[in-house]
């Protein structure tokens, strides 16, 4: 198992269960972070309003860091059911130990 190989969503049923969750959250946190971004530009339209659309940007450029991290804590999930050494060891990696190492 590759780290962020797309293929690894498909490998169980937990793996299925952890990418359905993990989506859920990305996509409500991009949803959350795109409200923030809309509302904090009305609100740059009037003069009272600036000091709040400005933290409703602070917020979602928050939101949208938690993009990454989701993906993050999914391949974590995914490496905590999955095997270690396959993911230490790629494919290509795995494949170039097994027939040596060539010119040595």
């Amino acid at each position: 198992m590759s780290i962020f190989d797309p293929a690894n969503q498909q490998l169980s049923d937990q793996h299925r269960k952890i990418y359905a969750y993990t989506e859920v959250a990305y996509t409500a946190v991009d949803f959350v972070a795109a409200l923030l971004f809309v509302v904090g530009s009305i609100l740059f339209f009037k003069e009272s309003t600036v000091e709040l659309g400005t933290w409703l940007f602070l917020i979602g450029s928050i939101f949208f860091g938690l993009r990454p991290t989701i993906k993050l804590v999914r391949e974590i999930a995914y490496l905590r059911i999955g095997d270690l050494e396959d993911a230490a060891n790629p494919p290509s990696v795995a494949k170039s130990v097994k027939q040596g190492s060539g010119g040595e």
